[in-house]
């Protein structure tokens, strides 16, 4: 069984900065893709930053230029970086993994991300 736990959230002002992490344990597997999501109260989950395991990125519209996703070690496979954040971002945001062999999908319970205007 695969498990991802995110990291990095918290009270942040209108403007700032944070960086989320996800961990992933478990069972041996292959990356097809990684990916941060985002649901605000009230909302739907929308799709914030996207990573394959070629390295081929995919953003939001609402975060080019101020996000970015990236790959780092194999315990820490993914992470966020996020630049200049609106009050509107105030969110839970979740760390999504899809592996191949078998074709799975997993998610991680969330981290909160509260912005302070």
């Amino acid at each position: 069984q695969v498990q991802l736990v995110e990291s990095g959230g918290g009270l942040v002002q209108a403007g700032g900065s944070l960086r989320l992490s996800c961990a992933v344990s478990g069972s041996s597997f292959k990356i097809r893709a990684m990916a941060w999501y985002r649901q605000a109260p009230g909302k739907q989950r929308d799709l914030v930053a996207a990573i394959t395991d070629g390295g081929s990125t995919n953003y939001a519209d609402s975060v080019k230029g101020r996000f970015t996703i990236s790959r780092d070690n194999a315990k820490n496979p993914v992470s966020l970086q996020m630049s200049d954040l609106p009050p509107e971002h105030t969110a839970v945001y979740y760390c999504y993994l899809a592996t191949r062999f078998p074709s799975r999908d997993y998610w991680g319970p969330g981290t909160q991300v509260t912005l302070s205007s």
